[in-house]
């Protein structure tokens, strides 16, 4: 959320935007931080931790800005914990936790009223939808959605569910399935329960991890973390079926070693998608045709990090700043996004943030 100040009586923008991290804390880290992001500047500063938790590597903030939710581990269980966010410095206050035997989830999202929380769980096998309350705490568990399956590689033993997120329409649940090779369409209603309805199939031992829609919902990308590729899927909003239409390398040929690709996004605009590689450590730069919604490749960019997890686009008017995180060395990469080519170009590197998995923006 960009900040406002008041000058003679007229509202200008600080164009300092407020940020929260999900980590791993494994070593050092404390759970969920806080950074301010200046624009103007292209620099991050002011890191603090904010709620201390155990693993909260993926957090999701609700539409209104008031509420805050972060995977998290309690003991021997797993779930999600809610936090309000003071409206004037961005603290986070803990409302309350919902957890289940196992290992915690992977991946949590909120729908845009705010009424339904999901989660994804890598090892569990599980999505599972939680009720909220007018006060943003958790409710109840509405649902669970358990998979089946294995796949080729020698990571698909079983099934490994990696996002759980609404389509634009909010009327179905995808469920991406890293294990199976497939990505589940689930109905869901206003009690959160979920209607298994249609089960796409990817290319076996690719391993699907996240998708992200076009703004007219009606194609969607999904990143692949085994085989590191972008599928281009069309998309029907009455059935929740895809379709694939084009595969495109996430990765150059020349790169022989380890690669896990990772986060996907796409500008409000439906012009660009950029994908994440561990390993090559790079956020690939593809543009959209405006025809055939097919990718095509334009560069990769050094992350100047180890490990991109994530990232996230500023969610200013021309999204103008991309925010990199790399999680095994433990920074933050700042770059320069250039609307119209969708090239990145480096500002700041090497701004420490422990175990760093998770980057979220308060929207204005």
């Amino acid at each position: 959320m960009a900040s406002i100040i008041l000058i003679e009586g007229v509202e200008l923008m600080t164009k300092k935007w407020t940020g929260y991290l999900g980590t791993y804390t494994k070593e050092s880290s404390q759970g969920v931080y806080k950074f301010t992001l200046d624009a103007e500047e292209q620099k991050i500063t002011k890191i603090t931790a904010v709620a201390e938790l155990d693993n909260p590597t993926y957090i999701a903030v609700s539409n209104n800005n008031k509420y805050l939710y972060a995977v998290s581990k309690e003991e021997e269980k797993g779930g999600v914990t809610a936090f309000t966010i003071d409206q004037e410095t961005g603290a986070l206050n803990r409302l309350n936790s919902l957890a289940q035997a196992g290992s915690p989830p992977c991946h949590v999202s909120v729908k845009s009223d705010g009424s339904i929380v999901l989660t994804a769980n890598y090892h569990t096998k599980q999505i599972i939808s939680y009720l909220t309350n007018p006060d943003g705490s958790l409710k109840q568990v509405a649902d669970i959605a358990e998979h089946t399956g294995s796949g080729p590689h020698e990571r698909q033993e079983k099934p490994h569910i990696h996002y759980a997120g609404f389509s634009p329409d909010e009327k179905f649940v995808l469920a991406i399935d890293l294990g199976s090779d497939q990505i589940t369409s689930y109905a869901i209603d206003a009690q959160g329960k979920l209607e298994k309805k249609h089960t796409f199939k990817a290319t076996s031992g690719s391993g699907p991890r996240h998708l992200v829609f076009a703004p007219n919902g009606a194609y969607a990308y999904c990143m692949t973390e085994l085989s590191s590729e972008v599928f281009t899927l069309e998309y029907n909003r009455k059935t929740g079926e895809f379709k694939q239409l084009d595969t495109i390398k996430a990765i150059p040929k020349s790169h022989q070693t380890v690669n896990d690709g990772s986060a996907i996004h796409i500008t409000r605009d439906g012009k660009f998608v950029y994908a994440a590689n561990r390993g090559h450590n790079s956020i690939a730069v593809f543009k959209v045709d405006e025809l055939t919604h097919k990718l095509e490749f334009i560069e990769w960019v050094d992350t100047e990090g180890d490990w991109p997890r994530d990232f996230m686009l500023l969610p200013d008017e021309n999204e103008s700043l991309l925010i990199a995180s790399n999680q095994k060395s433990g920074t933050l990469t700042v770059f320069e996004r250039d609307q119209e080519t969708g090239k990145l170009t480096v500002k700041q590197t090497d701004v420490k943030a422990p175990e760093v998995v998770c980057v979220k923006f308060l929207r204005n």
